[in-house]
Order: structure tokens, then sequence, then C-alpha cells
């Protein structure tokens, strides 16, 4: 299968074993050093002017996602709805980037998107333990994207990764970019189940030397999803990999991403780390659910002077 690693790297794709070598050369993460980073950027005070710009720009970042065995095209009507006019009293708020949905739903999602310039984007490849033979997995990719999906959501197999087999899981991925056609790929590594951050840090490298657009931290199905310290990790890991290579990769933290403070803390560690040619939401997402009720209301506040509350928004 041909590799999609950039030039630069291309040599360290060539085999099983000079891929190993070069992800196990990777330097050693010091897990210390990269939390209190990571605190310490979250503490900075924003203003209210840069607040301000900070929620819309959360609000264009966030991949309003349902995901849940009792969806319905109804419910992913109305999800879609929201994410085209999140305020339908203030027009002036912007548009989430994208809905995420399984591929069944992918044909409701882009009806109520339509024209608005909203992506749908799709969960795929057995989703969300990514236990299935990888023909299978193709086969719900293809489905996807023949829905009309804009954008695919990939989950790794993190056994095999956590085997060292990690030519199966770049075989994989390069497979599913390949199926995905014109279809952005995020490549989800569930960093909660990678254990260390030595094996976040070469999932990331791994997952952008097989084509991924995005790499994305988590399914939001476990205990551990996105973290500052995990996050921060990742854009250290696109923004060094962009320094070698020349090629841009976004990246999505997902999971427990609840409130605007949270959203913020995470845009500073963007904007401190990878820089602000990933301060777009062509380069970094949220993928949220509740989030973007509180965004919505945090914005309300700064408008008006008054927090009016949960019942200002609707409940997805």
């Amino acid at each position: 299968m041909p590799t999609t690693a950039p030039h630069a790297l291309a040599d360290v794709t060539a085999s099983d074993s000079t891929l190993r070598r070069f992800l196990h050369g990777l330097p050693g993460v010091d897990a210390v050093g990269l939390e209190a980073r990571a605190a310490s950027l979250g503490t900075r005070s924003i203003k209210t002017t840069a607040k301000a710009y900070a929620i819309d720009l959360a609000i264009s970042m966030v991949d309003l996602t349902t995901l849940e065995g009792a969806d319905t095209p109804g419910k992913v009507r109305a999800l879609g709805a929201k994410a085209v006019h999140p305020d339908p009293t203030d027009r002036t708020t912007p548009a989430t980037a994208a809905v995420c949905v399984y591929p069944d739903m992918v044909t409701a999602a882009k009806e109520a998107v339509a024209g608005s310039g909203v992506k749908v984007a799709s969960v795929a490849t057995a989703f969300p333990a990514g236990r299935a033979a990888l023909p299978v997995k193709l086969a719900d990719v293809r489905d996807a994207v023949a829905a009309g999906a804009d954008e695919i959501d990939m989950v790794i197999d993190r056994g095999a990764f956590l085997a060292g087999n990690y030519r199966k899981v770049f075989d994989e991925i390069v497979a599913v970019k390949e199926a995905s056609g014109a279809a952005r790929l995020k490549v989800i590594f569930e960093t909660g189940e990678l254990s260390t951050y030595d094996n976040i840090r070469r999932a990331s490298w791994l997952g952008m030397l097989a084509g991924a657009d995005f790499i994305k931290t988590s399914t939001g199905k476990v205990a551990v999803n996105a973290t500052p310290a995990n996050t921060l990790l990742m854009l250290e890991a696109v923004r060094d990999f962009r320094a070698q290579t020349g090629v841009q990769v976004g990246v999505k933290p997902a999971g427990g991403i609840r409130t605007s403070k949270d959203a913020i803390k995470f845009l500073v560690l963007v904007n401190e780390t990878a820089g602000t040619d990933w301060l777009d939401n062509h380069w970094f997402r949220f993928g949220a659910s509740s989030l973007l009720n509180d965004l919505l209301m945090q914005r309300q506040k700064l408008a008006t002077g008054r927090y009016s509350g949960p019942d200002y928004v609707t409940v997805d």
C-alpha cells in the first residue's frame, strides 16, 4: 500500500522497522513539565473584549455532536438547525463548524445544514471501539462518504498500537484516508486508553505520517477524554510536524469540554503552542455536545449584562 507520508519523512515509513525506530526515537515526554505548562497557560486572564472574541471563535470551532443509540432523523435535523443558527434570536452568532453524527444519520444532517457552510462529520471505522475487520471499517467509511459526509472521524486500533504493531495502524489509516476521498480525515487516538504521554506523542506522529488531516484526542465514550495536557502535547506535535514537513495538521480535543472557561483555556493553549495559524476552525475543533449551550449563555451575558441561565438555550 503506498505511503502518504510527506516527502521529507517518506523514508521513515518505508518498513515496519524504520517506522518503529522513528517513533521510539521521538523525545520522551517530561510529564511533570507538560502538566505544569498546561496548568500555567490555563491561568491566563482574558479581558472582556478578548473574551467576546474567544467565545465567538469557540462557537465557530464546535463540532456539534450526537452519537447515541437513540438518535433519530428528527433529533439530527434539530441539531443541524441549531448548528446553523445557534441563537435564533441573534443572527450575529456564528454557526458551528460541523455536525457530527453516525453514518446512517448523515443524510438527515446534510439536509438540515444545506447551503449553510456547516460541515457534516461522521464517525466511522466501527466507532467507538474500532473492533472490526478492515473491510468492515472501510465499508463504514464509504457509506458515510456516499451519504455526503464532508469529514470522517476514524478510531485507531488501540490494541494493535499498544501491542507495538504500528505498521498495522499506519496501513489502516492510509486505507481509510483513501476511502474517504475528498472528505477530511480526523484520526482519533482515544488518549485515555494509551496509558502514557509518550504513547500519545507516538500516536500523533503516526497519524500525521499516515495522512491525517486532523488528530483527535478521544471518542468521548471513555472515562478520560480531552485534557489540557494531552491536547498541549498534540499541539506540540502538529507544530513540530509542520516545521519538518511543511504540512499543517489540525487538532480536535473531544469529550469533557463543557464550559466557556474550559474552551478559552484550550484556545490559549493553541495560541501559545502552535500559534495563530491554528486559531481557525479549519485547523482546530472542539468535539462537544453541551459546550455550545454554555458558550451561548456566556455570550448573552456579555451582550446584556445578565446571565440568562439554561432555559435560554435549547436542550440537545
